[in-house]
Parts: C-alpha cells; structure tokens; sequence
C-alpha cells in the first residue's frame, strides 16, 4: 500500500518509538509522585515540554499537554470563553470541526457565532478579520494551515488587527507543526493547538500553548496536574514521544520541506502534463509542501478513493474525522466551489516515506480513471 494520507495522520518514527518503550516497559512512574519513580518521570514529562516548545516557538512553560488537538482547541475556545461575558467570536469558515463545533457550543449558550469568509484561494485576509473585529469579536480562531487543501494563513499579521483591537487569538497549527516554520511568540497568537500524531509521533497526546497573559478556565478539572490547566495523570510515554518527534522535526525541518515541496511539485506537474482535466484547488496559495487538494470533475470522490484504495493507494477526501459524510467540503464550499466539483475532491498529502515512483504512481492511476471515465461517457453518447 502506498500512503498518501499523512494530513490524516503518520506512521509512527522508529527513533520516537525508541524514546517511548521504556515508560511503556519499565518506568511506570507518575510524575506528580515525589519518590524516585516519580521523579525520573517529572524529569522526562519536562524534557519533552521543553522539545515540544523549542519545535513550536515558546516558552516550556506555555505548553500544556492534552489528549490531542481536537482537546486543545475545544480548551483554548470553552476556556477562554468561559472567563469572558457571552459576547460575539468568530472563527475562519475552513476550520477544522474542532473548532466548529465548539463554536457551535458556545452558540448555544448564549454567544454569538460569526464566519470570516476566505478568498477563492482559500486564505483568511486581515481585512476579513479587521471586519469581524468592528463587529464586536472578542474572541478569533483561525487556523495556521488547513488540514484540506494545505493553504497556510499569516497569522502574525492576522495576530496584530487581533490585539490591536484588545481581543484574543487562537490559532490551530496541528497541520502546520513539523511541516512548517512555526513560532509561537512571534506570531503574537494567544493561544495555539499542536499535535503529536501529525509529525511522525503518537495519537492520544497534543498540547496547547498558551500566552501567560490569557485567563482561561480548565476543560478538566483534577489533581492539579499541568500547573491546574488540564486535570489528570499525563499520558508520559506519549508525551515523550511527542518530545521526541518535536526534536527531530526541529532538525530535519528545512531537508523535510525541500524534498516534500520537489514531490509535490513533480505531482502537479505530471497532472498538468497527464491528466489535463485534473483541477488542484489553491493551487495559487502558499500551502503546506506536502498537500494537493484535486478533483477529476465528473468522478465522485470517493467513487475514486475506492478505486485508489483496490490499485493499493491511500488518500482522502479531506479531514479524516469527517469521513463517512457525502457532503462535498465544507472548506471548498467556503471558496465558492460548485457543490458538483467539490463532490469530486481528494486529498493527496505526502510525507517521510513517499518517493518519486509513489507519486508517479498515483499520477498514472488518476490517468487511467480519468481515461475510464472518458471512454464511459462516449459510450453512454
């Protein structure tokens, strides 16, 4: 099987595993324990909140291990909104649904939820943001990269019309973490979500990072683990794996990037060279260097998944947590996408293991369906 799902999530790196088995095997201290278990394990919960901080641009002590990110976004957004009056928030109309759906919510508690349209490229403008803002947001949740069609967002200009109007950002960078250069203090951002799974680490263990200047209530409440931000035992070995890959993401950032743009690259240009009918949605954005978001019109996407997946290809058709769904994307209907065409999207996004013959792979496999549904409609005439 070739894999070509990472947006989804990643394999697992060996040398991440390395660092995890032995708190899976033999040092099974909690790290709230005082005796010598606990504080082996207070010492490593501490070194990965150090490499997780250094990989994103933050102070060890802004970050706040959580079960993922759907975890992180559902505490930044309840949370601060849990300190604040019911007032107006507003978020990009291409979030993930992690941030969808606690705005939704937050909806119906009482406060009032506003969608910042984006361009045709699907990009967030300042002055989307700046018109959100005059209408009163207090708070604003826009996504550093989307996880459909890859298009990454300026959040640090978007961060300056944020607090210049005294209001708090939060920003969503489970995609952009390890694929792109990310900095949390100097984007200006109050808050941001990370994942481990997404950067060759764990499932089960994200973080938020959290501008100490924010007020929010804890999501969970308990033993007062996390400095009383997130109630419960940590998740240690998970949480030294996402240390670990944190780690080797910082180092192998820029070779990471230059070899998945040179793949993405040769896969839109065998598409405009072989399958000429393929579209690739933001194709003039600046987006994440692993992610083509494309349609062949007239196939149903996930007609072509299944079709993929028995040629031993695996992709999808945009976020993972919304599989199962026929409504075309929510982020391509937000572009202005005609429903029939965003019917027909899949997510191609590449990562460690993929190579050149994957790609071209894939590109003589969307051929060949391209070419089926050619000879079909002839016959149907």
């Amino acid at each position: 099987m070739i894999y070509l799902d990472h947006n989804a999530t990643t394999p697992l790196d060996e040398r991440v595993l390395e660092a995890m088995l032995p708190w899976l095997r033999g040092n099974w201290g909690n790290p709230s324990s005082v005796h010598a278990l606990g504080r082996a394990a207070r010492a490593a919960l501490e070194q990965a909140r150090e490499q997780v901080a250094a990989l994103a641009g933050a102070h060890p002590s802004q970050v706040i291990f959580t079960s993922g990110g759907t975890e992180a976004n559902n505490a930044a957004l309840k949370g601060v909104a849990a300190r604040l009056p019911a007032a107006r928030l507003a978020a990009s109309a291409v979030e993930h649904a992690s941030v969808q759906q606690p705005l939704a919510a937050l909806g119906r508690a009482g406060w009032t939820v506003a969608s910042i349209p984006v361009t045709d490229q699907g990009q967030v403008t300042v002055q989307a943001v700046e018109a959100a803002l005059r209408e009163g947001a207090r708070l604003v949740s826009v996504m550093w990269a989307n996880n459909e069609t890859g298009v990454v967002n300026d959040i640090g200009a978007i961060a300056g019309v944020v607090r210049a109007a005294e209001a708090v950002l939060h920003t969503d960078a489970v995609q952009a973490l390890g694929k792109w250069p990310v900095d949390f203090a100097a984007s200006g951002a109050h808050l941001m979500s990370v994942s481990a799974h997404k950067l060759n680490g764990p499932k089960g263990v994200g973080a938020l990072l959290l501008d100490k200047a924010v007020d929010m209530e804890p999501l969970l409440h308990g033993g007062g683990q996390e400095k009383g931000r997130r109630g419960g035992t940590e998740n240690l070995a998970g949480i030294v794996g996402f240390g670990r890959a944190a780690e080797l993401a910082a180092a192998e950032l820029a070779s990471r990037r230059e070899r998945l743009l040179k793949l993405r690259q040769r896969l839109e240009r065998g598409l405009q060279e072989q399958v000429p009918q393929a579209v690739v949605f933001a194709a003039r954005a600046e987006r994440l260097p692993n992610t083509v978001f494309l349609a062949l019109p007239g196939i149903d996407g996930e007609t072509l998944l299944l079709e993929l997946d028995r040629l031993g290809l695996a992709l999808s058709s945009g976020a993972a947590c919304g599989s199962g769904y026929s409504e075309p994307s929510h982020v391509l209907r937000a572009m202005g996408v005609a429903a029939d065409l965003a019917r027909c999207a899949v997510r191609v996004s590449l990562g460690a293991g993929n190579t050149e013959q994957d790609v071209d792979t894939l590109i003589a496999a969307l051929r060949q369906q391209a070419a089926r549904l050619q000879t079909m409609a002839a016959m149907a005439w």
